[in-house]
């Protein structure tokens, strides 16, 4: 077994080969939002729910690692942008592969927003960190979104299943990008890319349910999982929807059942 295939039994379920990822980034895009202004419970609380992975900045990463039990794997995500930019939707590298080594990382992330007007530069950030990722033996997961200025709908199933195979042809190893909307057109995603695919949470959402639904949709369209942030670490029992979602992703169970992991339903005023 290679290093890369160990790391990535650190982040998948070995009996499923699915994940349930709960990516914490946000801090650098929106600054200490409501859920994860203290890094250090937000971690502790996914991984008491039973994530597979959490996904934090370099700055945070150590104090982060200390949170996690023994079975949640470490991400380190390089890329950002802050709210404040002229273009928040350019993300530029902040970290590289061999630093997240240091602090300890089981796997890298990198954001890219296709159809953007800084593109290229973005998708030479993305080859140069698939090419060290490699070298090191390192899984890499591009979250791959359509948003720029060439783009009109960002759920465009033809614009995701275009995202999700860019991730795979320029090296990723685990691509996030957006949920389409139905387990049919979600399933030609999945379809047209290499690698697993897991999906981001979006916007926070009313209720759990219309979570949960999505994640079922998703899992039944054939994705290998979630990488779910502000509706997991806003929601009023942090541990409770991350178990909600194992259920689902792990345990093949329906929404009902997944509902009754969930202890405190009503989510937190951000």
């Amino acid at each position: 077994m290679t290093g890369k295939e160990n790391r990535l039994r650190r982040i998948m379920n070995r009996n499923t080969g699915r994940m349930v990822i709960v990516p914490m980034d946000h801090g650098v895009s929106v600054g200490p939002i409501a859920g994860i202004a203290d890094m250090r419970q937000a971690v502790s609380l996914a991984a008491d729910g039973g994530a597979n992975a959490v996904v934090v900045h370099g700055g945070v990463a150590s104090r982060s690692r200390v949170a996690l039990g023994s079975d949640t794997a470490l991400v380190v995500h390089l890329s950002g942008s802050t709210a404040f930019s002229e273009d928040p939707n350019i993300k530029t590298l902040v970290c590289t592969v061999e630093e997240a080594i240091k602090l300890g990382a089981d796997a890298v992330s990198v954001h890219i927003n296709m159809g953007n007007r800084h593109e290229e530069r973005m998708l030479t950030d993305l080859s140069a960190t698939a090419q060290a990722a490699g070298e090191w033996g390192v899984p890499l997961m591009a979250m791959i979104y359509a948003r720029g200025e060439r783009i009109r709908d960002e759920f465009d199933p033809t614009a995701i299943r275009h995202a999700a195979r860019l991730g795979a042809e320029l090296g990723a190893d685990i691509v996030k990008v957006s949920y389409t909307g139905s387990p049919e057109t979600f399933r030609e995603v999945v379809e047209g890319c290499q690698v697993p695919v897991v999906i981001a949470g979006g916007p926070r959402m009313d209720t759990d349910r219309a979570v949960l639904e999505m994640v079922r949709g998703a899992v039944d369209a054939g994705a290998a999982g979630t990488s779910i942030g502000r509706n997991v670490f806003q929601h009023s029992d942090p541990s409770g929807i991350v178990r909600a979602l194992c259920r689902i992703v792990h345990e093949n169970a329906g929404v009902d059942e997944a509902l009754g992991a969930v202890v405190t339903p009503k989510r937190r005023v951000a």
